[in-house]
């Protein structure tokens, strides 16, 4: 339990509430809860104030019921992703091989993972930093590899997995000067910068993904709204069967591409596909 006076929540409050916090009194509430001294909530509050995201302070994001760790300069978890999860959990089958592609904290996935019957997990990320922080947050639960997109996943899983989860960045590289301070300054760009339009990512994925998933398997990504015809036919080019899911209450706009039930691995004969073992 915290040792600090209790009475010095409202000064908290008022700290955040000049530095432009909008949810003061929330985070006064849960900087106290994690300050053991009243000098480790001096310097909580006084990280907040200078504009650090909360969840890097605490070290901890709150998604899809559970915490999950969360390290500075590592890409936080948004709540509206939260309905990407939903809809993946809906779509998995039975003992489900899921992939988190730029996992970030790895939230995804293991959120997925503990909200369907998966039977492998598999997460990769190009932030070393990520890397670090996902592998903390999945643990026993799968695999997490370091590099771009598919280039570092075993050959194995290619054909096999029923469920790629990819938040890929999506904001326009003209946007990103646009973005709260919180985002722009202290996540990774290579979370957020989309390219021009803000779907190159989301093209690289879409056109590899074919080779990885299994036959009836799903993308899923998520684009803003104005991006969802123009992210549609990025998926029909890929070969993917595109669905539009959208949540009013989270502003949340996710794109399901799934491959047919009679695709083929690129190697052929699926009993030809190369025996590699994963490793992390």
């Amino acid at each position: 339990m915290p040792v600090h006076p209790l009475s010095s929540l409202s000064s908290t409050v008022l700290a955040l509430r000049r530095a432009g916090c909008v949810f003061a009194e929330d985070e006064a509430r849960l900087l106290h809860d994690a300050a053991a001294s009243a000098d480790e909530l001096s310097s909580l509050v006084e990280r907040r104030a200078a504009g650090l995201p909360l969840e890097h302070v605490l070290g901890w994001a709150d998604f899809h019921g559970r915490r999950f760790a969360v390290d500075p300069g590592v890409f936080v978890p948004r709540r509206r992703t939260e309905f990407l999860v939903a809809r993946a959990a809906a779509l998995a089958p039975r003992r489900a091989v899921v992939l988190d592609l730029c996992c970030g904290s790895g939230a995804l996935g293991v959120a997925l993972a503990s909200a369907a019957d998966t039977a492998e997990l598999h997460a990769c990320d190009v932030e070393p930093a990520a890397v670090r922080c996902a592998r903390r947050n999945v643990g026993d639960l799968g695999h997490v590899y370091e590099g771009d997109l598919f280039a570092p996943l075993p050959v194995a899983l290619r054909g096999r997995v029923d469920v790629l989860l990819a938040n890929v960045p999506y904001v326009p590289t003209g946007d990103v000067e646009l973005l709260p301070a919180e985002a722009r300054v202290h996540e990774p760009r290579v979370a957020l910068d989309g390219g021009g339009d803000g779907l190159d990512v989301m093209r690289r994925v879409a056109a590899e993904a074919p080779r990885w998933l299994a036959p009836g398997g799903s993308l899923l990504v998520e684009a803003s709204e104005r991006q969802r015809d123009a992210a549609v036919e990025v998926l029909r080019a890929a070969g993917l069967g595109p669905r539009v899911l959208v949540s009013e209450e989270l502003y949340a706009t996710v794109l399901v591409g799934t491959a047919e039930q009679s695709a083929i691995p690129p190697w052929g004969d699926p009993a030809a596909a190369p025996n590699t073992p994963a490793q992390d």
